[in-house]
């Protein structure tokens, strides 16, 4: 009888989600470099977090290459004859393209000491960065069959996921760097805080779906994947620093690092859960 059953399989694996995560920092780190010409107490960072979101980038794209079933076709991307302008996927393939080469320009400026064009390739890039999340999101909004994927809030939710990461690796490179700590802090509380609203909102609207939505809901709230969701993200992961964070205790130290690396965690678990989730409700039937 096993012969005439069929095992489905993800089509996104997990390579996808460590990819999502890596372009969460890169954009995060993008915003923080543009933020050092507008607030002169991210200046420290700046230099950092261009060099980071380049070393991002650079991990990212290997990634995605490896991913490939025949890994030299991303050449294809420079080649304007296999450009299909009417797939999203093209889209994002050059906005890739064009923020490395933005990012190395932008770096290059900065090498020369030139302001002027520093100013400009910051924010260039950070627009640049700015529709990597949005377009992660939007690659899964378009899945009309998948619960949670298909909602239009979820570009905002990889947008606010790119800002605390980003947030939570400066903070982690600004060190002892008082006043740089004192603008990430609030970086770090209010996307921290809006990632757990909009996780709210998706699940509530999940909870409440048809059978397929209330299935992903379950996989999502119990068992692995409920440590992972709920508990690694959610709660360790946007309340927990959300409300260390708001406390008095949220200005020391300690309390600053342990909130970056718990946002870490739990921006890791929370792209893991929601890429994986939906997907095996499919290996159920």
């Amino acid at each position: 009888m096993g012969d005439y059953v069929w095992f489905h399989d993800v089509s996104w694996h997990a390579t996808y989600a460590i990819y999502f995560f890596v372009i969460g920092i890169l954009a995060g780190l993008s915003f923080l470099s543009y933020g050092s010409w507008r607030t002169p107490a991210l200046r420290p960072l700046r230099e950092k977090a261009a060099y980071g979101s380049l070393v991002m980038l650079a991990i990212g794209g290997i990634l995605l290459i490896a991913d490939l079933s025949q890994p030299l076709r991303f050449l294809y991307v420079f080649n304007p004859a296999y450009l299909n302008l009417s797939s999203p996927l093209a889209w994002g393939a050059l906005n890739i393209v064009a923020f490395g080469v933005c990012s190395i320009l932008y770096i290059l400026a900065l090498r020369k000491g030139d302001e002027a064009k520093g100013r400009l390739f910051a924010t260039v890039t950070a627009l640049l960065a700015l529709g990597l999340p949005v377009y992660t999101g939007y690659d899964l909004t378009v899945h009309q069959s998948r619960p949670v994927w298909n909602t239009p809030i979820m570009p905002v939710l990889f947008v606010a996921l790119a800002i605390t990461s980003g947030s939570a690796v400066g903070s982690l490179l600004a060190g002892a760097n008082v006043e740089a700590q004192k603008v990430l802090r609030q970086y770090m509380l209010w996307s921290a805080g809006a990632v757990a609203v909009i996780l709210v909102s998706i699940m509530g609207t999940t909870n409440y779906g048809g059978s397929a939505s209330e299935l992903t809901f379950m996989i999502m709230t119990t068992g692995t994947m409920g440590i992972l969701f709920v508990g690694v993200g959610f709660l360790a992961g946007s309340v927990a620093p959300a409300v260390m964070l708001y406390a008095p205790m949220g200005k020391s130290q300690s309390v600053l690092v342990i909130s970056a690396l718990l946002i870490l965690a739990g921006s890791a678990a929370l792209r893991y859960v929601i890429l994986m989730a939906p997907q095996e409700v499919q290996t159920l039937y």
